[in-house]
């Protein structure tokens, strides 16, 4: 098996682009229209009780329509699934807001509160639906495969095909979506999460089904459902009906214009800038609240105010409770304050501000919430400032006038370092200009010089502060994102997509050009190679799929991971013999296909050198880098020699059930190469790092025979059901 999936070493599948979520609001009316007819008042309501989870409907639906569609479902079927996604959490309109809005996780009271949204959504669409199969869809999609959930009686085969994919779908787009309490998921740490609970929560075939998908070039496939929709809704157009969907009269040249200048300014600005309206729900969070708390824009906004969401504590460090919290008081009292206050921020170190709260009122006195501007007054020079210091003194690329490679390396090598050591997310988004050969040869190189000068002042203009965009050869560039995740960065890579792929370029005739886009997210056992190589190759994958979009590999730093630390930190790994550094077992809930895929991964990106293949087990040669680059001769590569031997025990050795998906466990042993180096005081670390970096590629886990192992993830022992909420 390992030699026959191990021959090659080929990269895989692309990742999927990031998903529509950031469609405009027209379109999405349009295609909720075409899908609902009637019935999108439905969908215009869940909107304005929680737009966020109508966006997450929509993505929930595009995707089970596309997957359907690779399933071949036949058309009936696939309609019948597009609008089940569309309504599946309808029910929340009956949610209490103090608990779809609440900023933390739930408590047990409130999850059987939101679990009731099911039953609620089902008795509304039981009085306008003539569809039974929509109804039952909706109706079961909380049900678990087992049949363990006690309010669904329905077990395996017995719960509809639409159910089944669905909860599959919302689970998945729940985990790789941010949560106030929880940065989102790498795709992998999903699928991982998939995987652990297949067999008990989720279909196990489907969800073998749905990685094939969720690996095959998704974002063409959503592509296509989307024209399809549209298509169909053109079609329609005459139809003379007097009910759609509206998104308000269009908006003045001048309006637009307007409304730019002013996102601009939020984003760019260096202190924090909240939006917070009468009924205490967060409107805004510019990036630069991001950077102060680490809480994404996209997990906070629409939730409720609340001291406790960012710490908030008084000039005697004293938590502050609702009823002092000086932003709502600013918004009862309608007086204007400036405090000195000091909140949480985003690596659990205290800073101080200045809190400056700006009560906002209307016509009448009418209050409609206040604007509060957090300014870090902290003397503490932080990573981004001392990153964004180098940046400016940075020898620059004569042409582009961003940082050259020379830069580049240096300041890569200090961050990788750095953010693993106090486990704070750095990405890098790696992107390409596609055929910039025939840019020159159609329009000459002095037309590609200039296409090249706009092409990085375009990703300069995306940069946050402390982020770092160096030219890193020919019509190749990078950006290194500190405190920036997989998912952000995705997000950040799909928006310079599509942005670059939109603006016409003066030398070009006004025509435009488009880019690839490999993405990666710093993660344990990393050094600045094995994390540039991964980003590399993530951009192969992204041509190699067609070019124009955006790829991303690796699973990131785990919430639940134990930093890397100069000494025995590393409790799963045990020193053995003097001839064994190291040994352990490890399991991860992926399939063993599917393993050997990410170990092809990390051979490539640590360059390793296969000595020994049989059927289940793999023999590597590898040096082990030091994490920050070798500066010193001390930290030059050592060779170790890494030994893994594969088992995919059966679900009745496991846990005795045969609905249970089996684990794949890795037997993994390190050893130094060299007799002479095993008396260097370093080589315990190094071997420590390559183990980290292997668990970190492999999603995996410490094995305990007998034991259940707790899934790897940023929200503990959450389980999928739990994350699926998209409260």
């Amino acid at each position: 098996m390992v030699s026959t999936l191990l021959g090659s070493i080929d990269p895989a599948p692309p990742a999927p682009a990031a998903l529509l979520d950031s469609a405009e609001l027209r379109l999405e009316n349009k295609l909720v229209q075409v899908r609902l007819g009637m019935a999108s008042s439905l969908f215009a309501a869940l909107r304005a009780k929680h737009a966020p989870t109508a966006h997450h409907s929509l993505r929930v639906a595009l995707s089970c329509s596309a997957w359907g569609a690779a399933l071949g479902l036949s058309d009936a079927q696939r309609d019948e699934l597009e609008v089940a996604a569309l309504l599946h959490d309808i029910g929340k309109i009956g949610v209490p807001d103090t608990i779809l809005l609440k900023p933390s996780p739930l408590t047990a009271d409130e999850y059987h509160v939101v679990e009731r949204h099911r039953e609620v959504g089902a008795d509304i669409l039981r009085s306008c639906c003539a569809s039974d199969a929509v109804l039952a869809i909706v109706q079961n999609a909380g049900g678990w495969f087992d049949g363990s959930r006690e309010t669904h009686e329905l077990r395996g085969p017995e719960l509809p095909l639409g159910s089944r994919l669905v909860a599959i779908v919302d689970a998945f787009d729940a985990m790789t979506s941010d949560q106030v309490y929880r940065r989102a998921l790498s795709h992998e740490r999903a699928l991982a999460e998939l995987f652990e609970f297949a067999g008990t929560q989720f279909d196990p075939q489907l969800v073998q089904d749905f990685c094939t998908y969720i690996n095959a070039d998704q974002f063409k496939l959503q592509s296509v459902v989307a024209r399809t929709w549209l298509k169909e809704l053109r079609d329609a157009e005459g139809d003379g009906s007097m009910w759609q969907l509206s998104s308000g009269r269009p908006s003045s040249a001048a309006a637009k214009s307007e409304s730019l200048f002013y996102r601009k300014l939020l984003e760019s600005m260096q202190d924090a800038v909240l939006f917070i309206d009468s009924s205490l729900k967060i409107m805004l969070w510019n990036r630069a609240a991001e950077r102060l708390t680490g809480i994404p824009a996209a997990s906070i906004e629409h939730k409720l105010w609340s001291p406790s969401l960012v710490n908030l504590r008084d000039e005697k460090a004293n938590l502050l409770s609702a009823e002092d919290c000086p932003v709502i008081h600013a918004i009862q009292s309608g007086v204007q304050t400036l405090r000195r206050l000091s909140v949480m921020g985003r690596a659990g170190q205290r800073i101080d501000i200045d809190a400056h709260l700006v009560p906002i009122h209307g016509k009448g006195g009418v209050s409609h919430g206040a604007a509060v501007l957090l300014h870090d007054a902290s003397s503490q020079i932080t990573l981004e400032q001392r990153i964004q210091s180098l940046h400016e003194q940075a020898t620059r690329d004569p042409l582009t006038q961003v940082a050259n490679r020379a830069e580049f390396d240096r300041i890569l090598a200090s961050c990788v370092e750095s953010h693993l050591e106090r486990r704070l997310p750095c990405s890098l988004i790696l992107c390409d200009i596609d055929h910039f050969k025939k840019i020159n040869d159609t329009y000459g190189h002095q037309a590609g010089d200039e296409v090249l000068i706009v092409f990085a002042a375009l990703l300069r203009r995306h940069c946050r502060s402390g982020d770092l965009v160096a030219r890193y050869g020919g019509e190749e560039f990078v950006m290194l994102c500190s405190d920036c995740d997989n998912a952000t960065a995705t997000r950040k890579a799909e928006e310079l997509r599509a942005e670059i792929a939109d603006f016409p370029m003066e030398a070009l005739e006004g025509k435009g050009i488009s880019a690839s886009f490999g993405v990666t997210e710093v993660q344990s056992g990393d050094t600045p190679e094995t994390m540039l190589r991964r980003s590399d190759r993530a951009l192969y994958q992204a041509k190699a799929g067609g070019r124009n979009m955006v790829v991303q590999l690796g699973s990131g730093i785990a919430g639940g991971e134990v930093p890397v630390k100069r000494s025995g930190w590393f409790s799963w790994l045990r020193p053995a013999a003097p001839e064994l550094m190291l040994e352990r077992t490890l399991a991860t809930s992926v399939p063993f296909n599917i393993v050997v895929e990410k170990v092809k991964g990390f051979v490539a990106d640590h360059h390793a050198e296969v000595s020994s293949i049989t059927e289940n087990f793999l023999s590597l040669k590898i040096e082990a880098q030091h994490a920050g680059g070798a500066r010193r001769a001390s930290d030059r590569p050592l060779p170790f020699v890494i030994e893994m031997k594969f088992e995919e025990p059966s679900a009745q050795q496991q846990n005795g059930t045969s609905a249970k998906m089996p684990r794949t466990l890795i037997h993994v042993s390190i050893r130094p190469q060299r007799q002479r180096d095993r008396r260097r005081a370093d080589v315990l670390q190094r071997a420590q790092q390559l183990a980290a970096s292997l668990k970190s590629y492999l999603v995996a886990q410490d094995y305990h025979p007998g034991a259940s192992p707790t899934p790897d993830s940023p929200a503990g022992d959450t389980n999928p059901t739990e994350k699926s909420l998209a409260r």
